[in-house]
């Protein structure tokens, strides 16, 4: 007679389904108003239904955030990009993360694919760093993380006080160059500017083709203004109180006049340092938001003898005219990310082309909620990229 004993409770027996819900039944993804169409892909790719989150703006353009579904002890991801309406986009993301955190949730990660402002990350006359000011107000309305993508500087992540991961879209690009544009062997690389050079080179390097760099292009100058910002400084005839010795006073160089002044820039014309005569010019970039340069920049490689235009970045912003621009331009093609929104750009003009990565924002979601590693995900990435 067999014994049983005592305790031994053999458990129930887990179904499939329920382990494969356990490890996203505690993620919630919710969006504002920004781009709700990334935020559905997302959550459709990772196989869960997005939250409930209404946000409106009453008369008075005050924004409203009712989150319908609980977040106590839960992990939540809200999907927040950057458009023309930055700051409305901004404060309804600070309110959903504020709200979050008064409801007790776990953390609060911040998907922004396109960070505002990331462009005024440099102190510019008596300006500020607003850059810096947004990081503080993100972190200070309870987000624990953020997941960006391609930030114009990537210093920035310096600005803020939680973890920060800069996606790279280079992948999806240099995949739509070899799949998408014919005998792209016979290419070369362009850098509209100097200060786009990096990242063209690192392009070039992947794709093992040439690189061109445009010379000269008219950078945006500040007005000179009678402010008081360039009054000279008094010039004093009397020595000055420390002066060198005489020991000293051969090895030092003294300027008779005071403070000498800034040398004036001369801007030379364009330049193309490069050959593209007869070859497929691809430009590429960050962001696309005023296209002067960019439609410059391709007339002067179509009077060069580029046979072939494109331009490939991974924020498509194009406020403005520049649909039409783009349009009426030498430019062939237009390739950008669905990091913004821009369908009502592409109806305005035929040859802008999106490649989607919500794959990639979902991966990272996935490794981060499951404690994984970001490695692969920046696999061969360079300082330059």
């Amino acid at each position: 007679m067999s014994k049983r004993r005592l305790g031994s409770v053999r458990p129930p027996k887990r179904c499939r389904s329920d382990m494969d819900n356990t490890s996203t039944s505690d993620i919630v993804i919710i969006n504002g108003n920004s781009h709700p169409d990334l935020a559905n892909m997302v959550a459709e790719r990772m196989g869960i239904k997005n939250g409930g989150c209404s946000v409106f703006h009453k008369s008075n353009r005050e924004t409203i955030v009712e989150i319908s579904d609980s977040v106590r002890g839960k992990d939540i991801y809200i999907i927040q990009t950057g458009t023309k309406d930055a700051n409305n986009n901004i404060m309804e993301l600070l309110i959903m993360a504020y709200a979050c955190k008064t409801s007790s949730a776990r953390s609060i990660v911040g998907v922004i694919p396109y960070l505002p402002y990331s462009k005024q990350c440099k102190m510019r006359k008596r300006g500020c760093i607003v850059s810096k000011l947004l990081a503080k107000m993100m972190c200070t309305s309870g987000l624990t993380h953020i997941i960006t993508m391609d930030l114009h500087q990537k210093e920035i992540q310096g600005f803020f006080d939680i973890p920060v991961d800069n996606l790279r879209a280079s992948p999806f690009l240099l995949q739509y160059i070899q799949e998408s544009i014919p005998d792209y062997r016979n290419s070369v690389i362009v850098a509209r500017n100097p200060g786009v050079a990096k990242k063209a080179n690192s392009y070039a390097e992947r794709l093992r083709l040439g690189l061109a760099v445009i010379h000269g292009e008219q950078k945006e100058t500040d007005a000179d203004e009678v402010d008081g910002r360039y009054s000279p400084p008094p010039t004093r005839n009397s020595t000055p109180q420390h002066a060198p010795t005489s020991s000293n006073r051969q090895r030092t160089t003294s300027v008779s006049v005071g403070v000498p002044e800034h040398i004036v820039k001369v801007k030379p014309p364009l330049t193309i340092v490069g050959d593209v005569s007869g070859r497929i010019a691809i430009m590429v970039d960050d962001l696309i938001d005023d296209v002067q340069a960019f439609v410059a920049a391709a007339e002067m490689l179509k009077e060069h003898g580029a046979c072939k235009i494109y331009v490939l970045a991974t924020h498509g912003l194009l406020s403005s005219d520049a649909p039409r621009q783009l349009d009426e331009s030498p430019i062939d093609e237009i390739v950008v990310t669905n990091t913004i929104p821009h369908e009502i750009q592409k109806l305005q003009c035929h040859k802008i082309k999106t490649i989607d990565i919500s794959i990639l924002i979902a991966e990272a979601i996935r490794r981060i909620h499951n404690k994984e590693s970001m490695s692969y995900l920046f696999r061969n990435v360079t300082l330059e990229d």
